[in-house]
């Protein structure tokens, strides 16, 4: 029997559908989906089944200190046993074995993962097959031609996977155990990480650090036969054009000497024509900053294109290279796409063009190609929006690159009015070129009409404009890549993890991504006692290693030494400012939580979290003082910076998926509630004929609203009301529930009609009840196929799925979306 091992389960899907020319059948064993045709088994990972760990006795962090992990023992242990247990099973019926994992670092060494596996069962034959894309040419011709594993490249990552071990428990330890942050709340550090959340802590220094410059510009509009166009002031600056005016006094002067004439004089014209050359072809970098345009983060960008990847419809999205391979037939190609629907008049356009050539970047490897579609076209409907829109980037991408450059012609005016030199530049694109397949480059013109110097052009306004000098922008997700990039931070395939990890912690928030308090007091007590973990420097040159290991001109227990070495003279700098250390990150992590002084004793009033695991707002002075606020019950609270000035507080946001809201000023609803009276509506119906209860309007100090009964809490029947805008009863009533109808009136123009409460919150649980997975927000057709390959075909398995290892078994799932389906499922 023939035994292939792919990463994942769906790409052993395709490859069974491929070789065995759609006769392969699917019979599950352990859990684990076993694809077989005549004599051949296809069995798909889930990523790295087998990890790197300490042995069990460095697992108490209170009984081990975080300097004695440095030597510690390393050992491999089973990820996810039912497919080890699949995989070993295989084994002993095998009588030869294929690795048909992603071709790169990572891949190479799950492949190696599976090598071993194997061996401890049988001594069968194990060869490698590699493509960059999964289509039927490339695996036929991949398996047709197989070759060995590269153990060097293997081992590259899986030196990787030591000293990210060891660097990251042993500092995340010392810090953790330093700041008595144990629990979920630990404090994360790694070797990646730390530089990375630097880059974003520093441009956050020099945002806060800017100190603006006021300046003012001026613009006049020029009239010519009957149609406006805009001009601005300029003047002379050493030699050098200037349209800021940097005072006041000067920028009033040329305002009053712009008004005080009706015309100006063109006194320059001049013309030019200009080449826009095609973009170079998507490595991972420039594909990931192209998918933010359109809104998606670095994660999902490379989720969605690797879901396309393994069904066959782009190249490998991991990869340095810009140049497209000599194999490659552009116009082959493109041929592809002649007549199919979407793209078929592009592509007959380009095919028209009298040369094809494709365009080259800087970056030329022989790992994988460039990303580009693999001509194997999937229907519309087959693909979620994300995924057609991300799949019809990577088209178009490779469409511009084989298209003809554009051409735009420039037209300068200079004019002359009240001695004051005006200046206006119009651009109109003469030849579309690559625009007309690539809309997501800007083609915006500029319409600046025909002149003649001399010509005297009418002013029909002038405006000056006070403006203020901005400080540097935040990095976005992709711009920050780009940056990790250029310092050697991680690689291709790690970055966007990277990032991930940082707002997982609670490192970053928002987008672009901006760093927390705790941040900030994590990278500045490494910078002051121990700059080498946030040194990109000390990564970059571990990065240099590993590439060294992948090129066999080191080994991986040299570059794992050196790398210890390095970590324990980390350890000797941070040994002596232990204490130091500690209050610094106390302070800090107080501070994230801090939301203004108790009204009773003075003390910090602290975000809190109960042993039942609900969050409330408790002072700093406990147990002498036992002052409290509740918060909303879903939701993790945020503290924000907006500040209530009567009660001297922060407002907090209750961070909920999709329901995220701002709470406000704890204090300010509390009162609220205290203030209000319930204003009973009807009878209750689960004791208002035996008990004569009611039912009221009630406000709550956790600022929720509610419809429930005056016998609380002998009676708990409630009802949810919105938390925002103005509630009204009105005179219309439900006969069948004897209750009036309500109306919420948030400040719009069309109130909400809520109605009965009964009747509404009835409809609201049919509306929303949850039967089977494509219920749940986010889940479709294809997602649910997705989850049931992986062994989550019912709402009952998705509550028990480990979300992490769900993550990597489903691609386009994160860890966090499966949290949020299963908050749904509790709610």
């Amino acid at each position: 029997m023939r035994l292939i091992i792919t990463e994942k389960d769906n790409a052993a899907r395709r490859i069974a559908e491929i070789l065995s020319e759609g006769g392969a059948s699917a019979n599950r064993r352990n859990g684990v989906n076993v694809y077989r045709w005549g004599d051949t088994r296809v069995v798909g990972l889930s990523g790295h089944v087998v990890g790197v760990d300490f042995p069990e006795e460095y697992n108490d962090w209170r009984d081990v200190e975080p300097v004695e992990l440095i030597d510690a023992d390393v050992t491999k242990e089973p990820t996810q046993e039912n497919i080890v247990t699949t995989l070993k099973q295989l084994a002993r019926e095998a009588d030869e074995a294929t690795i048909a994992t992603d071709y790169d670092r990572e891949g190479e060494l799950i492949g190696k993962e599976a090598y071993e596996l194997i061996r401890e069962e049988t001594d069968v034959p194990v060869d490698r097959v590699r493509f960059s894309s999964i289509t039927e040419r490339e695996v036929r011709e991949a398996f047709a031609n197989p070759d060995d594993i590269d153990f060097d490249l293997a081992a590259a990552g899986e030196a990787r996977q030591i000293i990210d071990l060891v660097w990251g428990a042993a500092l995340t330890r010392f810090l953790s155990l330093s700041a008595r942050q144990l629990g979920d709340d630990f404090i994360s550090v790694g070797r990646v990480q730390s530089p990375t959340l630097k880059l974003i802590v520093d441009r956050e220094r020099e945002i806060q650090a800017f100190d603006p410059e006021d300046y003012w510009e001026i613009f006049a509009d020029l009239q010519k036969n009957g149609s406006a166009f805009e001009a601005q002031y300029f003047y002379d600056d050493d030699g050098k054009e200037a349209e800021r005016v940097w005072v006041e006094d000067d920028a009033d002067d040329a305002y009053a000497d712009l008004t005080s004439v009706d015309a100006a004089t063109v006194t320059s014209v001049r013309r030019r024509t200009r080449t826009d050359s095609p973009p170079t072809p998507f490595n991972t970098t420039a594909f990931i900053s192209a998918a933010s345009s359109l809104g998606y983060s670095a994660q999902q960008a490379m989720s969605i294109a690797e879901e396309l990847y393994t069904t066959g419809y782009i190249t490998y999205p991991r990869t340095d290279n810009t140049v497209y391979p000599d194999d490659l037939e552009e116009d082959a190609l493109l041929d592809e796409f002649v007549g199919a629907g979407h793209f078929g008049e592009d592509a007959e356009a380009l095919l028209e063009q009298e040369d094809i050539t494709a365009t080259e970047g800087d970056e030329e490897t022989t790992d994988h190609p460039p990303i580009h579609p693999t001509g194997e076209i999937p229907p519309k409907v087959d693909l979620s929006d994300d995924e057609w829109e991300i799949y019809e980037l990577v088209v178009r991408r490779f469409f511009a690159t084989v298209a003809e450059a554009a051409t735009w012609e420039h037209l300068r005016v200079v004019a002359e009015a009240g001695g004051r030199s005006l200046k206006a530049n119009g651009k109109r694109l003469v030849e579309p070129g690559y625009h007309e397949v690539y809309p997501y480059s800007s083609a915006s013109e500029n319409h600046v009409p025909d002149v003649e110097e001399g010509e005297e052009l009418a002013i029909s306004e002038v405006r000056m404009e006070e403006k203020q000098t901005q400080p540097p922008r935040r990095y976005g997700q992709s711009r920050l890549i780009q940056t990790m990039e250029d310092k050697g931070l991680g690689t291709k395939s790690t970055r966007h993890n990277s990032i991930e990890k940082l707002y997982d912690r609670g490192y970053i928030e928002g987008d672009p991504p901006r760093p927390t308090t705790l941040a900030m007091a994590v990278v500045e007590a490494a910078e002051e006692f121990a700059d080498h973990v946030v040194s990109d420097e000390m990564t970059a040159q571990l990065e240099a290693d590993m590439t060294a290991i992948a090129n066999g001109e080191e080994t991986l227990d040299t570059v794992a030494d050196e790398s210890r070495e390095m970590l324990k003279r980390v350890f000797e700098e941070l040994r002596e400012s232990r204490e130091e250390i500690g209050e610094h990150l106390q302070e800090s992590l107080k501070a994230d939580k801090t939301l203004g002084p108790c009204p009773k004793c003075g003390e910090d009033m602290l975000v809190r979290r109960s042993r039942q695991g609900s969050y409330f707002v408790g002072c700093d002075g406990f147990p002498e003082c036992r002052n409290t606020l509740p918060l909303p019950s879903s939701g993790e609270p945020q503290v924000l910076e907006d500040h209530c000035e009567e009660h001297d507080m922060h407002h907090v946001k209750m961070l909920a998926g999709r329901d995220t809201f701002v709470h406000g000023c704890p204090r300010c609803e509390a009162e609220k509630a205290d203030e209000s009276e319930d204003e009973v509506i009807g009878p209750c119906p689960d004791c208002g004929d035996e008990h004569d209860g009611e039912l009221a309007i009630k406000h709550l100090r956790s600022g929720s609203r509610l419809v429930g009964c005056t016998r609380y809490p002998e009676c708990d029947y409630s009802l949810p009301l919105p938390r925002n805008g103005d509630i009204s009863v009105t005179d219309a009533f439900c006969e069948e529930h004897d209750l009036p109808e309500l109306v919420i009136d948030a400040d719009s123009d069309d109130p909400w009609e809520l109605g009965c409460p009964i009747c509404n919150y009835e409809e609201y649980q049919a509306r929303t009840a949850v039967e089977d997975l494509e219920d749940l927000n986010g889940i479709g057709s294809a997602t649910a196929e997705k989850l049931g390959d992986a062994g989550v075909d019912s709402l009952a398995a998705l509550r028990e799925a480990d979300p992490d290892t769900i993550a990597t078994e489903v691609q386009g799932v994160s860890a966090t979306q499966v949290r949020e389906w299963q908050d749904e499922l509790e709610a």
